[in-house]
This record gives structure tokens, C-alpha cells and sequence, in this order.
């Protein structure tokens, strides 16, 4: 059987803020079909691992590619192999809920954006509010949204911090089985979590941060 190919390669990270090292000497390497989750008590570092995976912070030391490409965040080759659910996204005010996603699914090229935006705000349960602005919507709603922003694009990878926030049993279920049927398709995933639940059912490999090291 072909070995996969590597989508995430991480050597030697480090990342500090004043005396204090968060993530030191930090590798990874993610491969196609690979869900890769990351545990450990709140400051451990795992948000600040992601972030420096995304080009949204940058690392003191080490190097990360994607696909063989450095990454940095404004690399239109970064842009379309990773998808991110992050922080709560800062969504154009003036655009509706399915704007948001047809404006992102055009954007990347998509052949038939309208089917596929169709399909994922039915699957994320935001048909009824696909007219609605997103700052009327509930927490929940938008972190449905913020996912909805991900599954209708294409990529590669696709790197979220806790992505069961403000989702009822019902909904991280559902993220689940979706985040289960995109692995066995072939997608790399990196993911933060405090839900045992998601990480058992995602999850190929399970990294603790904790302590000084992050």
C-alpha cells in the first residue's frame, strides 16, 4: 500500500511570550487521512500551537509546511488547501448567512457553489436563518456558521481549536460523523478539544500538551 502523503510537517517549534516558553522543540508530521487531536488543561498551549499552525502567530523558532510550502497566511497556495475554525470569525456585518458562504464558496473556485452551499447549511441545521445577518444570531448558530465557513470550501487541512464549543450533544455527534467521513476521504485534520467524546470517535493520535513545554 503507497505510504500517504505528509500534508502538515512541524520541526523544532518554539514559541515564548516574555520567560515563559509555551511550545519548545515541537514536531509533527500529519499525514492524508490523519486526525491528529491535541488535550491537555487550559494553558497548556494548544491554542497557541494552532494559531502558529495557521500563520496567525508566529513562532520563535521552527518551521511549518504544508504540502511542501511554508506556511504563511497569505499564501494563495496556503488558502486553498487549509480550512480554519479558529476564533469566532469576524463575518462581514452586511452580509447574510448564505452571502458568507456563496462569497466563499465563488471564491474558491467551487463549479457549482449554490449546490454546495444548499447542502452544508442544511447540514449545519442554518436554513431557517440563512437570510439573517450573523450578528443575530445565538452563539450556537455561529459556531455552526464558523464550520459551515470550512466544509464549503476545498482543502487539504483543516485546523480547529475546540470545534464542539456552544454545540448541544445532538450537534457534536453530528461533528463527528462529519469529521470521520472527511478523514476516511483523505483529510488531514489537527484539531484542540475538551469533548472525550469527539476525540475518541476523530482522532488517529492524541498528543497531551501540559507543562512548560506546551
Amino acid at each position: 500500500m503507497a505510504k500517504r502523503p505528509t500534508v502538515l510537517k512541524v520541526q523544532g517549534l518554539k514559541r515564548a511570550f516574555g520567560p515563559n516558553t509555551i511550545i519548545d522543540k515541537f514536531n509533527l508530521e500529519v499525514r492524508a487521512g490523519e486526525a491528529i487531536a491535541l488535550t491537555g488543561r487550559n494553558g497548556a498551549g494548544k491554542s497557541t500551537l494552532l494559531r502558529c499552525l495557521v500563520g496567525a502567530d508566529r513562532p520563535d523558532e521552527g518551521s511549518i509546511e504544508v504540502l511542501g510550502t511554508k506556511m504563511v497566511e497569505s499564501s494563495p497556495e496556503i488558502r486553498r488547501n487549509v480550512a480554519t475554525v479558529i476564533d469566532d470569525l469576524d463575518f462581514f456585518p452586511d452580509l447574510s448567512v448564505v452571502e458568507h458562504l456563496d462569497l466563499l464558496a465563488r471564491a474558491h473556485g467551487l463549479t457549482d457553489p449554490d449546490e454546495m452551499v444548499d447542502e452544508v447549511l442544511e447540514e449545519v441545521q442554518l436554513v431557517p436563518q440563512s437570510g439573517q445577518l450573523p450578528g443575530t444570531l445565538s452563539s450556537g448558530q455561529r459556531r455552526r456558521l464558523a464550520l459551515a465557513t470550512a466544509f464549503v470550501r476545498p482543502r487539504k487541512l483543516l485546523i480547529m481549536d475546540e470545534p464542539e464549543q456552544r454545540l448541544d450533544t445532538e450537534g457534536v455527534a453530528w461533528l463527528a460523523n462529519r469529521l470521520k467521513h472527511e478523514r476516511s476521504q483523505g483529510l488531514a485534520i489537527v484539531f484542540a478539544s475538551h469533548e472525550p467524546s469527539l476525540v475518541e470517535a476523530v482522532a488517529t493520535r492524541v498528543l497531551q500538551l501540559g507543562g512548560t513545554r506546551g
